[in-house]
């Protein structure tokens, strides 16, 4: 395996910006197949940057054998958003983040080879991408997130709120495209969406809204995995769920030996 931290140029942030990636590497006698790699996107919570997920799990080492690439953007406190009052986060990282990443390392622009997954805010930001642009994933996973960023703006504490109006600006949330609950009701029956994939500790602040995510996914016919067990928000839950994650994640696991 390979980590790389990669510092690079951003057109739509207009700032330079980072990206660790995790790649598998290939064995001599099979180095001259050109296969383009599965990728997961995975994605950092808001006190986190594109470094969090190598420090603090295993991950390089879960994802040896599996021929998976790994992509960790960094967005800061976006909550993957094109903020009101910031940088066009959102569209960074679903339009020009794949794009870059596919022409510096050689990685699957297919559906069925994409994957997205994140904790926290990084879970919202998984759902969202996932939900918005089902054509680019096979399948979502969600570890603690943030699922009703409505409710996250309530029960933060006053020096996060302020961060919220960065973001969102004066503009209301609910029954938006940022709002995961209200993008779930417009998917209704829809036959192309990803698998979802959601886990989160009953001890978690974060799980009542996991629980209300599950429930409008049953209203909603959107099919979704569930997984509550005890744990909080912690990285010792993360380091364990993540496992479980890629065991579930749908990778033609012989398709890119």
């Amino acid at each position: 395996m390979a980590i790389i931290k990669c510092d690079f140029f951003s057109e739509v942030l207009g700032l330079s910006t980072s990206m660790t990636v995790i790649l598998p590497q290939k064995p001599l006698n099979n180095i001259e197949k050109d296969t383009k790699l599965p990728t997961l996107y995975l994605l950092h919570g808001y006190s986190d940057d594109d470094t969090i997920w190598t420090r603090r799990t295993s991950i390089e080492r879960y994802v040896d054998g599996l021929g998976l690439a790994v992509v960790m953007p960094q967005v800061h406190h976006s909550y993957y958003t094109d903020m009101e009052n910031g940088h066009r986060f959102w569209t960074f990282l679903s339009e020009e983040l794949p794009v870059v990443a596919r022409t510096f390392f050689n990685l699957s622009d297919k559906r069925e080879d994409n994957f997205v997954a994140g904790l926290s805010m990084g879970g919202y930001g998984a759902f969202k991408w996932a939900l918005r642009q089902p054509e680019k994933f096979a399948a979502a996973a969600s570890l603690s997130g943030a699922l009703d960023v409505v409710n996250t703006m309530e029960i933060m504490p006053e020096e996060r709120k302020r961060g919220f109006e960065l973001i969102f600006g004066d503009k209301a949330v609910k029954d938006t495209e940022n709002d995961l609950l209200w993008l779930l009701q417009q998917k209704s029956g829809e036959n192309q969406m990803p698998l979802l994939y959601q886990c989160c500790g009953t001890e978690d602040f974060l799980y009542h809204q996991n629980v209300k995510f599950k429930e409008v996914c049953e209203q909603s016919n959107v099919e979704l995995t569930s997984t509550f067990s005890p744990g909080n928000h912690e990285w010792g839950y993360w380091d364990a769920q993540i496992q479980d994650v890629l065991k579930w994640l749908p990778l033609a696991r012989n398709k890119h030996d």
